[in-house]
């Protein structure tokens, strides 16, 4: 722990999300700002791409698996990570000496709010390969105080990019979630949860009907479909979206059969093309997002800021404005930096709040009994 709580500096931030396209790497300088809050600069951001077999590896391993193949597969992961925090540190020309730590989220096998999370990580390997401390196993805390463990980013939002107003920041990965931030940076006043499926239910439907794509590339594909809006309301039926937050939710709800019993269902009403099975699944996250800012954000915002990889997906965002209007949708980078690097960044700056003992969580998002320091300290 340094002397002043307020301290700054250099940090990494490693995120392997539900999504499953990669591992975001962010390397990022926190200066103290105004009260509690930190100016961010983003000094580089890499992606490393998982191969199909790595992804498919993770994905086999949230369904099944041998402790032989479990133990294996943390220290493959472990290299890999290494690799995303190496590459973006020499991509950005920074020193690891002038790095005070790195923060790894790891990748989630299993989330279980009220019991147990298992966030599959290495340090000890990132350590080793990087000659940096690294902070890790963020969540496990948060549930063991009674939270949810998720979300976590809300703190980084609140410290970030409060900006002066009510703001909704809409993370739109292979999960949805928001963070509402009030304009004095109150982290009482600070709300979050995940809203529903972002991109995860959506690429999955893709690659279930033509496994060479693993994505609806821009939306062109649910661009040309038609939307079977019976469908889409009676999947919001499911008892997650009425469920008052503070909630989260990943893959093990949003699964393989979901996935199946949504093509059963748009085929069942008569969407007989891909494109209109596609456009369905991409207009159920839209709803889903609009559905909960209707039930659970009675603030003022003042406009939606969106991130993730569901930002790049046009249809989506479009579908997004229709569904929220008047409220305004603006991209992430146009207000800040990389809209992908957000996740990453979140990291980077929980790590921060590790070293220095102060807590991360946000007991209104995540229902914990108050605030906690998250993270697992490997030392250098």
């Amino acid at each position: 722990m340094s002397d002043s709580p307020r301290a700054g500096g250099v940090y990494v931030g490693l995120m392997s999300g539900t999504s499953l396209d990669g591992i975001s790497a962010a390397v990022a300088r926190f200066r103290p700002a105004a009260g509690a809050a930190y100016d961010v600069e983003l000094l580089g951001y890499h992606v490393h791409e998982y191969s199909s077999s790595q992804r498919q590896r993770l994905l086999g391993a949230m369904r099944t698996g041998t402790a032989r193949e479990y133990c294996r597969l943390a220290a493959d992961l472990g290299h890999l990570l290494a690799d995303a925090a190496i590459a973006v540190l020499a991509e950005a020309g920074v020193p690891r000496a002038d790095v005070r730590a790195i923060g790894s989220h790891g990748h989630t096998l299993w989330h279980e709010p009220g019991h147990s999370t298992w966030q599959l990580d290495a340090p000890a390997v990132i350590v080793e390969r990087t000659g940096l401390s690294v902070v890790s196993d963020f969540r496990a805390r948060d549930v063991a105080a009674g939270g949810q463990g998720a979300p976590l980013v809300p703190m980084a939002d609140a410290l970030l990019f409060g900006g002066g107003r009510w703001r909704a920041l809409q993370n739109i990965g292979g999960i949805g979630n928001v963070t509402v931030v009030p304009p004095d940076g109150t982290m009482e006043s600070v709300r979050a949860f995940d809203t529903g499926p972002g991109v995860g239910v959506l690429d999955a439907v893709v690659g279930a009907l033509d496994p060479s794509k693993r994505y609806d590339a821009n939306g062109q594909l649910a661009q040309r479909g038609r939307v079977a809006r019976a469908v889409v309301e009676e999947l919001l039926a499911d008892p997650y979206f009425a469920a008052e937050p503070p909630k989260s939710t990943g893959r093990e709800l949003f699964d393989a059969d979901y996935v199946q019993r949504l093509m059963a269902l748009c085929r069942a009403d008569g969407a007989i093309s891909d494109a209109d099975i596609v456009a369905t699944a991409t207009a159920l996250t839209a709803a889903s997002i609009a559905d909960a800012y209707r039930r659970f954000v009675p603030e003022p915002v003042v406009e939606m800021l969106i991130s993730g990889g569901g930002a790049r997906n046009a249809t989506l965002v479009n579908m997004i404005v229709e569904a929220v209007a008047p409220l305004p949708v603006v991209p992430f980078d146009a207000r800040y930096f990389d809209g992908d690097a957000k996740e990453a960044v979140a990291f980077a700056l929980l790590a921060h709040l590790h070293m220095e003992g102060l807590p991360a969580n946000v007991p209104s998002a995540t229902g914990a009994r108050g605030p906690r320091v998250l993270g697992m300290l490997t030392p250098a």
